[in-house]
């Protein structure tokens, strides 16, 4: 276990280790081709099925496309990534649709009464979610059944029982730590972590996911005039078709994408459960915007600072405003409010609360399971990061919370990050 501390003093500038430099010498002597009838071909010929399904999702994947095209900075190691995230897209809506043509009970599937994370990122989603999904009565989404939630034709398990699409995300995170060691630190993707149901609101080309992967601004603006009831519902049926092939169908949700979704999620989950985390914004904005400035360096041409701190303090402004704007959509005997300082040590209490609302008997099994999650996962368990917003971004901490007075206004939330004097 690393404890250590981590401080990044070459965001702007970095000093790549001579693997990052051999990885980009290898890449980037090739532009990769985004040539969407290409990558339709391939996602075809992986999945053995040609049907879409909505034909509306052919000018989203054009608009998703295009926002990564105009990004001039991407290194051909993101493009290549990125390229392969969309013919993962389509290869995955092609077996869902082929899959549900086989079988149409699929559509009928309930998912009943989940427990739903919604929060920042950086303020408790991550650690909450995953201590729910250690109660095994509920299903939960696992990153790497996230990145290919629909298996591939004739492809099961190997002679040990091993899923190959669990084989390549660990493969792909091993990579990762071999060439961003840190960010493990800050949100470590390993296979079996849960991860946001955002990855398969994304096969439906109408989500906000793209927007941590590349500057698209383009994009954000497309999204946010979408009708997301329809693609809530697109993911609802990803839902079913998952509790299809394993189950069970009482399931543990979560994404900073639903603040602002509030309506859309309560349409399709009318029944859920709802546990609201709250965090100082400015510790939010700090972290993610470090976080991405450290992957930036295999990502981006050049590492822009100013622009991320910029961009994600709107990004997270209009993702609160929607909250507060919406917060009671969710009725209060369905709902809790989580304040991230009262989280750390207080992680039963609040399970308690939310199962107490839920109508959900807090088992002494289950109490078991909680307690050993959290026995073995405290905070910092992979090291910690000493932050610098303002030496690193050239952002105050106070002039930057100013502008998030209406939500300190509505919740119970504390500052985290006082200005340099």
């Amino acid at each position: 276990m690393d404890t250590g501390v981590l401080e990044f003093d070459d965001l702007a500038a970095p000093r790549l280790t001579e693997v990052q430099r051999q990885i980009l010498d290898y890449t980037e002597g090739r532009r990769v081709d985004l040539d969407v009838d290409r990558m339709l071909d391939e996602a075809v010929a992986l999945a053995g099925a040609d049907d879409l399904g909505d034909p509306g999702v052919t000018g989203r994947m054009l608009a998703y496309v295009a926002a990564i095209e105009a990004d001039e900075g991407l290194t051909q190691l993101s493009r290549g990534t990125l390229r392969a995230r969309v013919v993962r897209l389509l290869r995955n809506r092609l077996s869902l649709t082929a899959l549900i043509k086989r079988y149409p009970e699929i559509e009928e599937i309930e998912i009943e009464k989940p427990f739903i994370v919604v929060g920042m990122p950086r303020s408790g989603t991550t650690h909450l979610v995953n201590l729910l999904a250690a109660d095994t009565r509920r299903r939960a989404l696992p990153y790497w059944e996230s990145q290919e939630p629909l298996p591939l034709p004739g492809r099961g398990p190997d002679v040990f029982g091993v899923d190959p699409r669990y084989s390549a995300s660990k493969a792909e995170h091993d990579a990762m730590m071999m060439s961003t060691p840190h960010v493990a630190a800050m949100h470590d993707r390993f296979p079996e972590a849960i991860e946001e149901e955002v990855e398969i609101l994304d096969l439906d080309f109408a989500a906000y996911v793209l927007e941590w992967h590349a500057r698209v601004p383009g994009w954000r603006d497309f999204y946010l005039q979408l009708d997301q009831t329809v693609h809530y519902a697109h993911m609802k049926k990803v839902l079913q078709a998952l509790t299809f092939l394993r189950g069970p169908r009482t399931w543990v949700l979560k994404s900073p994408q639903h603040c602002e979704q509030l309506g859309p999620l309560m349409a399709t989950f009318p029944d859920a459960t709802v546990a609201f985390t709250h965090r100082d914004p400015v510790a939010v904005i700090q972290s993610a915007i470090t976080m991405m400035a450290y992957a930036d360096r295999l990502r981006r041409k050049t590492v822009d600072p100013e622009w991320l701190a910029d961009y994600w303090a709107d990004r997270v402004h209009r993702l609160l405003s929607a909250c507060v704007r919406d917060r009671e959509l969710v009725a209060p005997d369905r709902s809790v409010d989580v304040s991230f300082h009262n989280l750390n040590g207080h992680e039963l209490d609040v399970i308690e609360q939310l199962y107490a609302k839920g109508g959900v008997d807090l088992t002494a099994p289950a109490r078991t399971a909680l307690r050993a999650y959290l026995d073995a996962n405290p905070r910092g368990k992979h090291g910690s990061v000493r932050y610098d917003l303002q030496g690193q971004f050239g952002v105050s901490p106070d002039e930057l919370r100013s502008r998030f007075d209406f939500y300190f206004d509505r919740f119970d939330v504390r500052p985290e990050i006082a200005s340099k004097n």
